[in-house]
């Protein structure tokens, strides 16, 4: 069994675990919909993301305010991000909120954050992938939140793309897109992943050896 404890313990899970076996596992423990919508994808499909929801709510607006700085929570939040923590901003679908950018990218990386999730979309593109950065998200526009969108709380249960996300969840993004894992069922989850892992490793091996899908699967149930 691996928890937080473990120094490495977001290393082990990047490194040995994928989307598709966590909602697998989370399916067998009755949380079938913890997978963010196909519309939410990784900037770089060659990066794997793993950690900690910081959350952020983000609500639409339609004009600055003089005086208001309009990214005051917004940078609130970035700043103090942790290693190891993914800033998770819920956009609620708008199609006008782009929240994450280079500059972003830039602090949070140097605080060793693991990355961004949105479901709103992403700009500066070109630069966040030469920096290895992982994000992901509803899409790509140029557009600045200012005047937009805005941060409306911080560290709060919020939606994003239509799954709850609760501070400290463990956010799990690859090529194939995103799952949260709620904290109530981390340990769980985790140990079935592992042991899904293993069980499909024996499976891999024996059709490699040329076995029969049939018997494999009568074997080991998992496919």
């Amino acid at each position: 069994m691996i928890d937080r404890s473990s120094p490495d313990f977001f290393a082990v899970l990047a490194r040995e675990l994928y989307t598709a076996v966590l909602s697998d596992v989370l399916d067998e423990l009755g949380y079938r919909d913890q997978a963010l919508p196909p519309s939410i994808r990784p900037l770089d499909d060659a990066l794997t993301m793993a950690g900690a929801a910081r959350t952020g709510l983000y609500r639409e607006v339609y004009e600055v305010r003089a005086g208001e700085n309009p990214y005051a929570l917004e940078i609130a939040l970035v700043d103090d991000l942790k290693p190891h923590e993914v800033a998770v901003f819920g956009c609620g679908g708008s199609t006008r909120i782009a929240p994450w950018g280079e500059l972003l990218s830039t602090a949070a990386r140097a605080r060793a954050a693991a990355g961004c999730l949105t479901d709103g979309f992403v700009r500066d593109t070109r630069a966040i992938r030469r920096m290895g950065f992982p994000v992901f998200h509803a899409g790509i526009a140029p557009l600045d939140s200012k005047g937009r969108g805005q941060v409306a709380e911080i560290d709060v249960p919020i939606a994003c793309a239509g799954v709850r996300v609760l501070p400290g969840d463990l956010v799990f993004g690859d090529a194939d897109g995103v799952i949260v894992v709620p904290q109530a069922v981390e340990g769980q989850a985790l140990d079935r992943a592992f042991a899904k892992v293993r069980g499909e490793n024996r499976t891999r091996e024996e059709l490699e050896r040329g076995a029969m899908l049939a018997d494999v699967f009568a074997r080991h149930g998992i496919l």
